[in-house]
C-alpha cells in the first residue's frame, strides 16, 4: 500500500501535515536511511523504514487501547460538564479519532476498549453478536439461591423481553456475572428486579479480552499483537456465524 508521508504521520497521531513539512525541512525524518525531501512523497508504510528523530515509527491501520476505567469518568469522546475516558490518554491519541467501544456507567470501573476500528466496534456491540462481558460485583444483600437462579434465568427489567440467561458465580454479597447483552444500566436493573442493589461494579472481561491486572485505575496500554489477533478472530467468527 502507498500513502503520502504527511498522511502517514497524521495517521499515527505524531505530526500534523504542516508539522511534517517542518520536520522534513529540518531533516528530522528519514525514509529507508535517507532524509526525506518532500512531505508529500509516497511511501509504503508496511515495507519502508520511517524514522523521526532517529526513532523508527511503526504503522498500524487501527489503534486498540485497553483502559482500566476509574470512577467519575464518562464513556464519551467529549463532554462539556464531566471528564471523559479520552482525557486519560496522551494528547497524540486524541488526533487518531479513537472512541470508546461500548459504555460503562460513570461509577462503574474496569475494562474498556478504545479504538478507531469502527467495523470491529460495530460487531462487538451489535445485539446479534452476543459478546460475553463479565463483571465483578458487590451488592447490598447476600444472594440466596432463589435470587441467583432468577438472575441466571433472566429477569424483567421493564422492557419488552426478559434479560438473556446470565452465568453467575457468587458467595455472600459478591461474585461475578457474565451477560451477553448491553442494555442500559443492565446489571444494576437486574439486581433491582430481585429486590437487591449493586454497590460496586467492575468489568473484568469483554469478549476475548481480560483486564490486565498490572493496570492501575486510570492506566492504559495498547493491545498486544496476540490480543489484537484474538479480537479480530472473534470478529470473524461472529461474521461467519
Amino acid at each position: 500500500m502507498n500513502m503520502r508521508l504527511d498522511k502517514f504521520f497524521t495517521s499515527v497521531g505524531l505530526l500534523s501535515r504542516s508539522e511534517t513539512q517542518r520536520a522534513v525541512r529540518a531533516k528530522r525524518i528519514f525514509v529507508n536511511g535517507a532524509a526525506a525531501k518532500k512531505a508529500d512523497v509516497k511511501i509504503d508504510p508496511e515495507k519502508d523504514i520511517i524514522t523521526l528523530d532517529g526513532e523508527q515509527v511503526l504503522y498500524r491501520e487501527f489503534t486498540y487501547i485497553m483502559l482500566n476505567k476509574p470512577k467519575g469518568y464518562i464513556s464519551a469522546t467529549d463532554d462539556s460538564r464531566l471528564p471523559t475516558v479520552m482525557e486519560l490518554l496522551p494528547e497524540k491519541y486524541g488526533k487518531l479519532g479513537l472512541f470508546p467501544c461500548g459504555r460503562l456507567d460513570r461509577d462503574t470501573t474496569g475494562l474498556m476498549l478504545l479504538t478507531d476500528d469502527g467495523e470491529l466496534a460495530h460487531f462487538l456491540l451489535s445485539p446479534v453478536s452476543h459478546v460475553p462481558k463479565t463483571y465483578y460485583f458487590e451488592c447490598r444483600d447476600e444472594l440466596c439461591e432463589i435470587s441467583a437462579e432468577k438472575l441466571a434465568d433472566g429477569v424483567d427489567i421493564g422492557e419488552k423481553s426478559l434479560t438473556k440467561p446470565a452465568a453467575l458465580e457468587y458467595e455472600g454479597k459478591s461474585g461475578r456475572i457474565t451477560v451477553s447483552e448491553g442494555r442500559y444500566h443492565q446489571i444494576k436493573r437486574m439486581f433491582e428486579a430481585i429486590g437487591n442493589e449493586i454497590t460496586y461494579l467492575e468489568r473484568v472481561t469483554f469478549g476475548p479480552l481480560t483486564l490486565d491486572p498490572a493496570l492501575a485505575r486510570g492506566e492504559w496500554r495498547e493491545l498486544t499483537e496476540n490480543e489484537i489477533k484474538e479480537i479480530q478472530k472473534h470478529n470473524r467468527n461472529i461474521k461467519e456465524n
